[in-house]
């Protein structure tokens, strides 16, 4: 049962979003992201999303650079995904790309890489366009790591002797390779 005190405030707060709707909307209008592929060369330091919805072209944009760079295959790449990246960059304040080292992984580069690296999942997510290997030059990988654990990410995995910092959008869990 609410008690008076509680139904005041909710009731008061509910009054000053009427009255001052732009201040309610704290929301940023537009989410940009800046990335980039060493393999490939691709860059995109851009708005992906605004007022309200995701701009497809920015977005097949994304799906290019993040293709698997060893076939030039491409695959749509979770929406959901972009955003933990943009969140991360902007939560830590970076100024330079994340480098995106490996995003979409077609089936037959996976295979591959299994093979080389018994390590790798049979189902990766990165065949799903829901995962992502990263890196930044310069910043510490730990706290790349920590930051992303911190958000809540899905699959936070960290690679210290490869310098990347694995990230997906599946269900919670943090490993150290």
């Amino acid at each position: 049962m609410l008690d008076r005190r509680k139904l005041l405030t909710a009731g008061a707060a509910a009054a000053f979003v009427m009255v001052r709707p732009s201040i309610a909307r704290a929301v940023p209008s537009v989410r940009k992201v800046f990335l980039a592929n060493p393999h490939t060369g691709d860059a995109f330091h851009d708005a992906y999303w605004e007022e309200g919805d995701y701009i497809p072209d920015a977005l097949e944009r994304i799906d290019l650079l993040m293709r698997d760079y060893h076939n030039d295959q491409v695959k749509h790449i979770d929406p959901e995904l972009i955003d933990l990246l943009a969140q991360l960059r902007t939560r830590l304040g970076i100024a330079q790309p994340i480098q995106v080292m490996s995003g979409y992984r077609s089936p037959q580069t996976n295979a591959a890489a299994r093979r080389r690296n018994r390590h790798v999942a049979r189902n990766s997510y990165h065949m799903q366009g829901k995962a992502v290997d990263i890196r930044i030059p310069g910043f510490n990988l730990a706290k790349l790591r920590r930051a992303a654990i911190d958000m809540r990410a899905g699959g936070v995995g960290t690679y210290p002797r490869a310098s990347f910092l694995h990230l997906d959008v599946g269900p919670r869990r943090v490993w150290t390779s």
